[in-house]
Formats: C-alpha cells, structure tokens, sequence
C-alpha cells in the first residue's frame, strides 16, 4: 500500500475500527474480504500484500462505514457507525460534480475520489445519522445529483485511491482530493426539499411483527394479481391509497407499491430497462415533479431487477 491509500484509511477511520475491504480480480474470477482492525491494514507487511495483489489485477476496495469488532460478515446488521455518506458519479461526470460542488443542498465534501476518466465518488465524513437516515440521504443525493441509485447501502464498498483501477486496460490510478476537514450532521444536508417532492414517508414509528402476513405484504399480492388483469395502475393507486389511510403517506405508499410491482411485472414479461423507466416516467408525470421523474423510475427499476435476482437464487 502506497502512502496515497494509507493516508486516504488514515483519513476515513480512527484507530481501533474494524474495517472490511474487499478484492476482486474480475480477469480470474477471484474475490477475498478480509475484516480486520485498522492498525493491521496499515502495516507494512498487509500494506505490501494489497500492493502486490493489487499490480496483478485486484481491485482493491473498503466498506465505507467500520463494522462492530468480531464482525466476520459486511452485513448492514455488522456496521458499526455511520461514518460516510457517498454518491458514485459514473455519466457525465465532470459537469455532474461541478454542479454538486456549486450545490447549496449539501456542504462541501470532505474527499473526492477520481476513480476513472470522468468517473467519481464523493465522501462527506458525518455523524449522528441512523441507518434509515443515511440511506434515505444516499437516494436522495443520487437522485439530486444523478448518481448511481444503487449505491445505496450502509455496507457498500469503495474504492482505495492510490491503487489501480484494474477494470480498464491499461489500468488507472485512481487519485484523491481533499475538500475539508469538517465533520456533518444531518441538518447540514438540505435535501428536504426534494424528500417532499418524492412524497418520501417519515420514519416509520412501529416495529413490524414477522409472526405473520402484514398488511405491506397483503397489498402487493392484491396489487400484484390486479395488475396481471389489466387494471388500470392510475386507478388502482388511486384505490389502494384510499384503502390504506393509515398509512404516514397513502399517495406515496400506493405509487410505490404500484410501480414496484408494475417494473416487476415487465421484466418478467421481458421489457427492457429502458422502456421500463420510459413507461414509469410517463404514467407518474402528471404527479412527481419532472426533474426527479427519471431518477424515481430508475431506482424503481433497479429495485426491481434485485427483487427479481434475489427471488432466483432463492
């Protein structure tokens, strides 16, 4: 490990966290995580090890957020903290990051990771945020900022600068910048606007029992059987949001429901992405302000391709 990427792990954790970081060398199919303290990752012998397998082709990856000591997976049930908030910025990204960085919605960040030509993750070192609050931030960063709604998930992972970006031939150094030494709460990040624009729901406020079917899961079959018979989807929002009053956003909750199983719906019949989120944006036009349409029915289309994986390897 070169000082680049010390100085960035130096940086990002204290001394005393337990950190996941991940290798992949896509060329032979091969991954390794390895869970360990800080202070082992900075020694010299490991610090040589990452090196060496990262200049035979292995990504070199770190959870963002340190995990609790004795952890052995990168669950989001092991993650210690929040530490981070982050967006992956991979189209159009020198104007991308321009806009974010001229942004009043959110403060400086503290790093700046070119992880390609054009291609970025961006840090803001924070505290005081929950697991539901940190990841409805990260939607609503990528979505503000068109980053990658994927990227998502208290565990996800991130590139080491200092290390090659072993995706491309030749491979890339990925390089680092560093903004500001702050640390952010939430009332720093002022994406509330666009929290209301989504109709997002607050948190939910009543532990859900796993002891039998909920009403979450009694909807999405009714909705699910209703829209494989032709029902229109405008009215059938329209009837479950009336149905489920209870609920912090009824609007929200049955467009949500609705398009989720709608995108579930066309992959199965084998519509493609692109006229998935074509057909999401059109029907929620009227209602959802234009500018987060798109980044609304791809989320939802993403969702729905996970749903879709997860249900196959089940």
């Amino acid at each position: 490990m070169n000082g680049t990427a010390q100085d960035f792990l130096t940086r990002c954790f204290a001394l005393g966290d337990t950190i996941a970081l991940l290798l992949r060398n896509e060329r032979i199919a091969k991954t390794q995580q390895r869970i360990v303290p800080l202070e082992r990752a900075l020694a010299p012998r490991y610090r040589g090890w990452l090196a060496h397998e990262n200049h035979y082709g292995t990504n070199i990856y770190v959870a963002a957020n340190p995990l609790l000591s004795g952890s052995r997976k990168r669950t989001k049930d092991c993650i210690a903290s929040i530490r981070h908030l982050y967006i992956d910025i991979d189209v159009n990204g020198e104007t991308r990051l321009a806009a974010l960085r001229a942004s009043e919605l959110v403060p400086e960040p503290n790093v700046i990771v070119s992880t390609s030509v054009g291609k970025y993750q961006v840090l803001w070192r924070v505290e005081d945020f929950d697991f539901y609050t940190q990841e409805m931030t990260l939607k609503l960063l990528a979505m503000a900022f068109h980053g990658d709604i994927s990227c998502t998930d208290c565990n996800r992972v991130l590139r080491i600068p200092g290390f090659k970006n072993c995706k491309y031939d030749p491979a890339q150094l990925a390089t680092v910048e560093y903004l500001s030494d702050a640390t952010y709460q939430p009332d720093d990040f002022h994406l509330y606007v666009l929290r209301e624009a989504c109709m997002i729901p607050p948190i939910p406020q009543q532990p859900i029992r796993r002891d039998m079917q909920t009403n979450s899961e009694h909807d999405w079959a009714w909705v699910s059987r209703e829209l494989a018979h032709g029902k229109d989807a405008v009215k059938l929002t329209q009837e479950l949001a009336s149905r489920r009053s209870d609920k912090p956003n009824p609007t929200y909750y049955a467009q949500r429901t609705v398009d989720m199983a709608s995108a579930r719906l066309w992959l199965m019949e084998g519509t493609s992405i692109a006229d998935l989120i074509a057909m999401l944006e059109s029907r929620r036009q009227p209602e959802i302000p234009a500018a987060l349409c798109s980044a609304r029915a791809r989320e939802i289309a993403a969702t729905a391709q996970r749903m879709i994986a997860r249900n196959k390897v089940a």
